[in-house]
């Protein structure tokens, strides 16, 4: 049981920047509104559709149970749509020492925050 390592609203800037490849892919662009982050990130549209201009929920978590205030919760009761992943890089190329590139693969999915400012909770999940 955990808590939520970030969370953050963004906004979608873009779909499908270089032009549709999958059929049931789309890659999103968005921006954070608390951290001014972008975002690169593969979703599902067919399962969980996203237009231009629209806001989202990003969470991250280490497990399926959060630790609230009123015990244990499961994130598939608080979210509509989940994604299972592995952080595979973290890097600060091109950015400061305390702005960070993540990447995240998600079943075959891509996930990239940048700039990302805070490692102290994260790990590489090779």
């Amino acid at each position: 049981m955990s808590e939520l390592l970030f969370d953050d609203i963004f906004k979608v800037e873009d779909v499908d920047p270089d032009g549709k490849k999958y059929d049931k892919v789309s890659r999103i662009v968005a921006r954070s509104e608390k951290r001014d982050m972008y975002m690169l990130l593969d979703v599902n549209t067919e399962i969980y559709p996203m237009r231009k201009k629209e806001r989202f929920l990003m969470a991250l978590s280490p497990s399926l149970v959060l630790n609230t205030k009123d015990g244990s919760v499961s994130i598939q009761d608080k979210f509509e749509y989940i994604m299972h992943g592995r952080l595979y890089n973290i890097t600060n190329e091109g950015c400061s020492k305390s702005q960070l590139e993540v990447y995240v693969n998600i079943s075959m999915l891509y996930l990239c925050f940048t700039p990302f400012c805070s490692l102290q909770k994260y790990h590489l999940g090779i």
